[in-house]
């Protein structure tokens, strides 16, 4: 409608107004109409935005949609998730205390409550019992506390495995096994207290294998002015410990799972574009609320679901390579409608005639393939992100 209105405008302009003979006002008119045709600025988004994708693909960098590409190369501020995303998701049980309890029963009994938990450390604690061949108990009126832990009744006994908060919450003195947790906490460990009828009797230390490439990730972020931030569950002792070996700056240590996405809020309010790393289903919802919610493809369904972009190769690493390759396909972007803005600007005056008194005119055909000449540009342009080095 825009190219046949400036056919006609430019038509009447001719024939009334200049008083040119009909041919020559059609010749004008007909070669503003091709002009006109927006089919390069129509191209150029939509042909950079399908070369990033693409390149995201092969990188095992999953862009759900044109939003999420453009939107991931505003971050200014990168939250990760601890547990499955800077680290493996794979504790292990590393060391087991027990205070006034043998230490075969304490397993035994935290297993039998956990048995009933989908929790990482709580499978970890049921794998545990499994290795030694425990036999495990079954447990009644099993209760979850997320973020904290379990209570449940084995045998008659009402077992807590969780959190200091938690067994101060059930009212739980930690006694020694305080001493005990704080001892090994000191050293890195995820820590789960365990209570029987209302008595601490242990410890069980967990450890989790930091992934690979997580340290040069943060690198990478923090080289090019993003801030990282740590948000976990564990304790604040363990986790500045990860924190320190991965050089982050940041944590927010001992977040219950219904309050990451007002911690991502926070962040938010604060005026950062916020993206958010997660893996599990109580990051769902700090996925939703950031600016770009990025999911590690072993990660949970909700959460991959949820997410707006997905690394499936589970590299934190590629949350920096996924920004640059969002830079680089926005600046594409930005140079294709700049062409394709620029031509329309300097074709149209001279389609329309506004240079005829000096010889200058274009002809409908010559105007065609010029059309068809801004398009290939605008397309190759795009074809050039390729070589962009993102990674």
């Amino acid at each position: 409608l825009v190219a046949l209105g400036g056919g006609l405008a430019t038509f009447g302009v001719w024939f009334w107004l200049v008083g040119s003979s009909l041919e020559t006002a059609l010749l004008f008119a007909i070669t503003v109409v091709v002009i006109a045709c927006p089919d390069a600025l129509g191209l150029a988004t939509p042909t950079a935005i399908m070369v990033g994708t693409g390149m995201g693909a092969r990188r095992g960098i999953l862009f759900k949609d044109a939003g999420a590409l453009e939107r991931a190369s505003g971050l200014d501020t990168v939250v990760f998730d601890k547990t499955g995303t800077l680290t493996m998701g794979e504790p292990a049980v590393d060391a087991i205390r027990a205070d006034g309890l043998d230490e075969t029963e304490l397993l035994r009994l935290a297993a039998a409550v956990e048995r009933e938990s989908e929790h990482p450390l709580a499978e970890a604690i049921v794998a545990a019992a499994e290795a030694r061949a425990l036999h495990v108990p079954p447990a009644t009126r099993f209760r979850a506390v997320p973020g904290a832990g379990a209570v449940a009744e084995v045998g008659g006994r009402t077992v807590v495995v969780g959190s200091r908060r938690l067994l101060e919450q059930e009212g739980v003195a930690l006694d020694g096994a305080g001493a005990i947790g704080r001892e090994l906490q000191a050293t890195g460990r995820t820590v789960a207290f365990v209570a029987v009828d209302g008595r601490a009797t242990g410890v069980i230390a967990l450890a989790d294998t930091v992934r690979e490439t997580a340290r040069a990730a943060i690198e990478r972020l923090s080289a090019e002015g993003v801030q990282v931030v740590m948000l976990t569950g564990d304790n604040r002792v363990t986790a500045e410990r990860v924190a320190t070996e991965l050089g982050i700056g940041r944590v927010l240590a001992e977040v219950r799972p219904e309050d990451k996405e007002r911690q991502v809020a926070e962040l938010q309010a604060e005026g950062r574009t916020v993206g958010m790393v997660g893996d599990g289903v109580n990051d769902a919802p700090a996925l939703a609320r950031a600016d770009v919610g990025i999911a590690i493809g072993t990660g949970t369904d909700v959460a991959v679901e949820t997410a707006d972009v997905v690394l499936m190769r589970s590299d934190p690493g590629d949350v920096a390579t996924a920004m640059a390759l969002s830079r680089a396909t926005v600046r594409k972007m930005r140079e294709n409608l700049g062409w394709a803005v620029g031509y329309n600007a300097l074709a149209l005056p001279i389609a329309g005639g506004a240079f005829a008194w000096a010889g200058l005119t274009l002809r409908p055909e010559i105007a065609a393939l010029a059309m068809s000449g801004s398009s290939l540009l605008v397309a190759l342009n795009a074809l050039s992100l390729r070589r962009a080095k993102v990674a």
